[in-house]
């Protein structure tokens, strides 16, 4: 029966200091920590910490924020914690949800945090159609090109004297950049790729 403290912060330049000090007055024996955006799927802390916890140990978090960015998330989390027989406790809400009430609020929480984010996305949305009416929106600035160089590597390229990966390294261009610079570059010098029968 261990006591576990899960940290998270969604940046490199955010402090855990306050959590740590939570965890701290809380006496926890270890505690799993990580600077990584909870909208990433791919959390490597939290995947151990609950690889690493069973029946009858606590779960400690600041916030219930810190565990899931969505309802769905966060009770995903919860079941297993439930199925392994761990309890959370939520130091900001003042959750635990080893009562009926805890596992109730827990619930009411994660659904108010997750419907405050879609409202602050819907509210960003608007605020960019309103400004593309306007005229004040023109999106991300295209990154600049070198088309001669560009020339270049597409006749090494359709020569098969370049692999595209090269070529995409050598003008330094996303996957998805490239083939929108080939189709832009084909279409202004009217080059028309034969089409398979």
């Amino acid at each position: 029966m261990s006591k576990i403290g899960y940290i998270r912060v969604s940046s490199e330049h955010q402090e855990t200091a306050r959590q740590q000090e939570i965890m701290d007055n809380c006496k926890v024996d270890r505690i799993f920590s990580e600077k990584i955006s909870g909208a990433t799927a791919d959390r490597p802390q939290l995947k151990a910490m609950l690889d690493y916890v069973g029946e009858g140990d606590t779960l400690y978090v600041e916030s219930i924020s810190r565990l899931g960015r969505s309802t769905r998330d966060l009770l995903n989390i919860i079941d297993t914690l439930n199925d392994k027989g761990v309890t959370l406790i939520s130091h900001k809400e003042n959750i635990d949800t080893n009562s009926p009430t805890g596992k109730f609020m827990l619930t009411v929480f994660a659904a108010l945090s997750q419907l405050e984010r879609e409202q602050l996305k819907l509210r960003q949305r608007e605020g960019i159609e309103i400004a593309k009416a306007q005229g004040k929106y023109t999106g991300r600035k295209p990154i600049p090109i070198d088309w001669g160089k560009f020339e270049n590597l597409y006749g090494e390229w359709k020569s098969k004297n370049i692999t595209g990966r090269d070529f995409m390294r050598k003008m330094d261009l996303s996957a998805n950049t490239f083939y929108r610079r080939v189709r832009e570059y084909e279409t202004r010098n009217g080059i028309i790729e034969p089409t398979s029968a």
